[in-house]
């Protein structure tokens, strides 16, 4: 996946804001203030941070070579995803819904609910 297809794939999400609170060389993709994706922009390879469920996380690291534990990050929630390997557009947007679910979910609740992604149907759908 190209980087212009990782930034449109994210900007699609509801409550999704691209900051550069780092620095120029790391683009921070954040739904509600709260980080799911920092794209590293200076390295020899494109490669992402996701957050994943800590089991999911050390699954995907055994799986597949190119999931590897997070750079600069909590190892145990975080691995880091290089998005020019062989790991196929659909698996890598299923990480990115994964790391963004998981983002939203540790949200207030208040914010929570203003998000789609948590609103319950009307009873008797």
């Amino acid at each position: 996946m190209h980087i212009e297809s990782f930034r449109d794939y994210c900007l699609e999400k509801e409550g999704v804001t691209e900051e550069f609170p780092f620095g120029p060389e790391s683009l921070v993709f954040k739904v509600l203030g709260k980080i799911f994706a920092i794209a590293s922009l200076d390295g020899e390879r494109f490669t992402v941070n996701l957050k994943a469920d800590p089991d999911y996380a050390l699954e995907l690291r055994e799986q597949y070579p190119e999931v590897q534990p997070g750079y600069h990050m909590n190892k145990k929630h975080w691995n880091t995803v290089d998005f020019e390997g062989s790991l196929d557009d659909r698996l890598l947007r299923s990480l990115i819904d994964h790391s963004y679910v998981q983002t939203a979910k540790s949200l207030k609740k208040s914010e929570r609910e203003t998000l789609s992604l948590f609103k319950k149907p009307p009873h008797g759908e």
